[in-house]
């Protein structure tokens, strides 16, 4: 869609150019906590099943996903102090807006997700999915904004997120897909700045 693609352009320039003093801060206090990059990047499936490098504020310890997995899980010990901080009111997400303006994200859409769990996705409903762009926000992350903490209450993490957390979230991004509109954007990005807020 012409109207959403312009939007999104239009929102990142301006959210990156107002934003820019709090970049600045937050990767002053980044590199001072901890060493290491100010961003993380990480790949992820984007449309098409284009394999992109998402940004994000670096929340944990340099090379973290060496000594774990690649989701978090409860009060993970590679997660900083600040990450902690950055992830608690989703700011850690903020980089994505360059994503946006790249085209490899859109502010609203399915989550894009890492090569590993994407192969967990049905056939059909990786089909769908992946015809749209990825998204900053969407359902399915202001339904599990907590997502870590349900995690922390499993005995296999990663097996409740594949088996359990996965299915949930595909039923929201078909559902997204199938009824993606301009309006239903605004709607979903005045639901997130409310959860937030909360």
């Amino acid at each position: 869609m012409l109207v959403k693609r312009i939007f999104d352009i239009l929102a990142s320039v301006t959210g990156l150019l107002l934003l820019a003093p709090l970049f600045m801060l937050f990767g002053l206090a980044i590199r001072f906590e901890s060493r290491g990059p100010i961003f993380f990047r990480q790949e992820r499936v984007g449309r098409f099943g284009h394999i992109f490098k998402i940004h994000k504020f670096r929340t944990m310890t340099t090379n973290s996903e060496r000594s774990g997995l690649q989701i978090t899980v409860g009060e993970d010990k590679r997660i900083t102090q600040l990450g902690s901080f950055l992830r608690r009111y989703k700011l850690d997400e903020l980089p994505q807006l360059l994503d946006v303006l790249y085209g490899n994200m859109s502010l609203v859409g399915p989550r894009p997700e890492v090569p590993k769990y994407v192969e967990y996705y049905p056939i059909e409903a990786r089909r769908i999915i992946l015809s749209v762009r990825p998204g900053i926000t969407d359902r399915a992350s202001i339904e599990y904004k907590k997502e870590s903490e349900i995690l922390n209450t499993s005995k296999d993490p990663e097996k409740s997120y594949i088996e359990e957390i996965i299915p949930s979230k595909l039923t929201y991004y078909l559902e997204y897909v199938q009824n993606r509109s301009f309006a239903y954007d605004l709607r979903i990005i005045m639901d997130t700045l409310l959860a937030i807020w909360r």
